[in-house]
């Protein structure tokens, strides 16, 4: 955590978030809200050093709550990351090792998700915005096909998505119609929204925020606390503008057309955000809700990685290094700052924590509950922690305006400050990341027992075995 000064004093508040916290658990469990962006690179906030985009809402929930600097994504690309979030376990258990084509592909349904545990637990849960797992396929009657498992497969009691399916998915892509257009092709509850829903003429990212208000407002007059897990399609491409006032409120001298849409498209998600927090203040429940922002992986090609090497699709840390931001008033102390490793396998174990929820010992998570060190406490050990890996299939282009950097890899394994890059499991890179957070020092050839140590560690768990039904 950030050295603060009276160490004393802060050592008396973290007490007092503790036992608050562990008394609020016996009475009342927190309601849960996880808040996933789209290729969002980690300097895309404000509050992580955007020179560029204002984002004034979460920046707020920055300042109420914790902001973690070193936390990373399952993956470089989408779906693998999302399978992580949902399970706490590295994408690659599933055999998911790249994008899904929206064709075939999905999260096996024997998975066990966060919405199941929490919603075995009492919990209504609720899923709003992008899936990207599977099973959003649909008849020409607009009902969800079974032959893939979707959200209510997998713990989500209500949804609200886009149909993923080709070709309509990629046209409106190609188009860039996927957002101005998007609640055309929305499925809710396994069922295409029909012209004369009210949010059939809604841009995509207002569809997400307002029913995700709408399911707050809708959940918390139940007795049952409720998890939402709202994923963003910010700011993926396709690059359109934003509605005004974003559009205009965006503009600036020296930018190309896209940079402008991608500012005008954070902004407007922020405003959404904004919307979010507003509506858990007038229901005053914003106390007792945990609510967590982070992105799926590193920034495309319009974000913004400070001096991070790699991006979208490659497994340096500009490619895993995402922004996270986490608050619960009633639990976690505000206005601080975590240089601590986390991950996106954590998020299971974490809320699980939050809610008084056990995990089942069979489960075999990868992940680890940070919610202590949140609240105040010290952050998992390396030792407590273990090496840590990433899998993903080669892709040859950077999803950046630079090439990708070379040699490639298609594997990490970070044991403490120590990250190794490999290709199909021989070992390419070596870096000390705490001191070369930039990784321009490859050392490989210096630490000969070092790489052979990983090496070794990164091949049993490639060889490990996969549950892909």
């Amino acid at each position: 955590m950030k050295r603060l000064p009276h160490a004393l004093a802060i050592a008396c508040i973290a007490v007092f978030y503790l036992a608050n916290a562990t008394l609020l658990h016996a009475a009342d469990r927190p309601n849960i809200i996880l808040l996933l962006a789209d290729d969002l690179g980690y300097g895309d906030l404000s509050c992580f050093g955007s020179p560029a985009v204002k984002t004034p809402h979460l920046d707020r929930l920055a300042s109420e709550g914790l902001k973690c600097d070193r936390f990373y994504a399952g993956s470089a690309v989408c779906s693998p990351t999302r399978a992580s979030v949902l399970t706490g376990r590295y994408p690659l258990r599933f055999g998911i090792t790249k994008h899904f084509n929206d064709r075939n592909g999905w999260l096996p349904e024997s998975a066990t998700t966060v919405a199941e545990l929490l919603s075995d637990a009492g919990y209504n849960t609720a899923h709003v915005g992008k899936w990207h797992l599977g099973g959003l396929h649909v008849d020409e009657t607009g009902k969800r096909l079974t032959n893939q498992p979707g959200p209510r497969q997998h713990g989500f009691d209500f949804y609200q998505t886009q149909i993923e399916q080709q070709p309509l998915r990629g046209k409106m892509g190609r188009d860039r119609t996927l957002f101005r257009k998007g609640g055309t092709v929305l499925l809710r509850n396994d069922q295409r929204i029909n012209e004369d829903d009210p949010y059939y003429p809604k841009h995509f990212t207002d569809a997400n925020g307002d029913f995700a208000v709408e399911m707050i407002e809708k959940l918390s007059n139940e007795d049952a606390p409720f998890f939402i897990n709202m994923w963003w399609l910010v700011p993926h491409k396709p690059y359109e503008p934003a509605p005004e006032p974003h559009w205009s409120g965006t503009a600036a001298d020296g930018i190309s057309d896209d940079q402008h849409r991608f500012r005008s498209m954070v902004q407007h998600m922020d405003a959404k955000v904004g919307e979010i927090l507003q509506k858990l203040d007038e229901l005053k429940i914003a106390d007792n809700t945990l609510v967590l922002f982070t992105s799926d992986n590193g920034a495309a090609f319009e974000g913004f990685i400070h001096d991070l090497k790699g991006g979208k699709t490659d497994l340096h840390d500009g490619g895993i290094r995402v922004p996270m931001i986490v608050r619960w008033p009633a639990a976690i102390p505000p206005g601080q700052t975590s240089q601590a490793f986390g991950h996106t396998n954590d998020l299971l174990p974490s809320f699980c924590d939050a809610a008084g929820v056990d995990v089942p010992g069979a489960l075999s998570l990868d992940g680890l509950s940070l919610l202590p060190h949140w609240m105040g406490g010290t952050p998992p050990s390396d030792e407590e922690r273990g090496t840590v890996f990433w899998q993903l299939d080669l892709y040859k282009s950077l999803q950046r305006h630079t090439p990708k950097p070379k040699p490639f890899a298609t594997e990490v394994v970070r044991r403490g400050n120590w990250k190794l890059l490999a290709f199909k499991g021989k070992p390419v890179e070596l870096f000390d990341v705490d001191t070369d957070p930039n990784e321009k020092h490859n050392v490989l050839v210096e630490h000969p027992d070092l790489v052979a140590s990983l090496s070794t560690e990164l091949n049993q768990w490639l060889n490990e075995p996969r549950t892909t039904k």
